[in-house]
């Protein structure tokens, strides 16, 4: 049914590590992987930078809630606690769905309290905008508009010249 776009974040212990075991337990479903960009925190700014990377996954039996589950299992296996106290606070790993397609192209999408589609602060964060536009440079968010032009926005310039490449830790070799 659906491919979707993850947005891959960790700020503790071996960040690059969190994120890659997290690409090899999708492995079979990844079709793409941006470029690593290291970031300020978002939200709360008490804790480490995070490595940030955004992945195009594709499976034709997966709903919507499938990619929920993955990302949840993902987080788990990684030793995500969640603080209620600390919303965005740091993490092992964070993976949150960011939009989802079926087959026809027709996006997905939900109002579910635990997961809204397409993701309701995507077109805010920069960290995720940016890695996707390298994956896909003519990408739409569903209700928003191209990102491209969505990184243009005052809600997106700032947190995107404080990001910073990091291709010196690629995750393409998924070993």
């Amino acid at each position: 049914m659906t491919e979707a776009v993850l947005s891959l974040g960790s700020n503790l212990g071996d960040r690059r590590a969190h994120l890659l075991a997290a690409v090899n337990q999708l492995d079979s479903h990844v079709t793409a992987i941006s470029g690593v960009y290291e970031t300020p925190p978002w939200g709360d700014t008490a804790q480490p930078a995070y490595l940030n990377v955004v992945l195009i996954v594709n499976d034709r039996s997966a709903t919507a809630r499938d990619w929920l589950e993955r990302a949840q299992a993902c987080e788990r296996a990684e030793g995500r606690i969640r603080d209620p106290e600390r919303r965005f606070g740091p993490r092992t790993l964070d993976v949150d769905v960011i939009a989802v397609r079926q087959d026809d192209g027709t996006p997905v999408i939900s109002d579910d309290a635990e997961l809204t589609l397409p993701h309701p602060r995507a077109h805010l964060r920069a960290f995720v905008l940016r890695p996707w536009l390298d994956l896909r440079p003519d990408a739409v968010l569903p209700g928003h508009g191209p990102i491209a032009a969505l990184l243009d926005t005052p809600e997106t310039t700032a947190d995107l010249a404080a990001m910073s490449p990091r291709p010196d830790l690629s995750l393409e070799s998924m070993e």
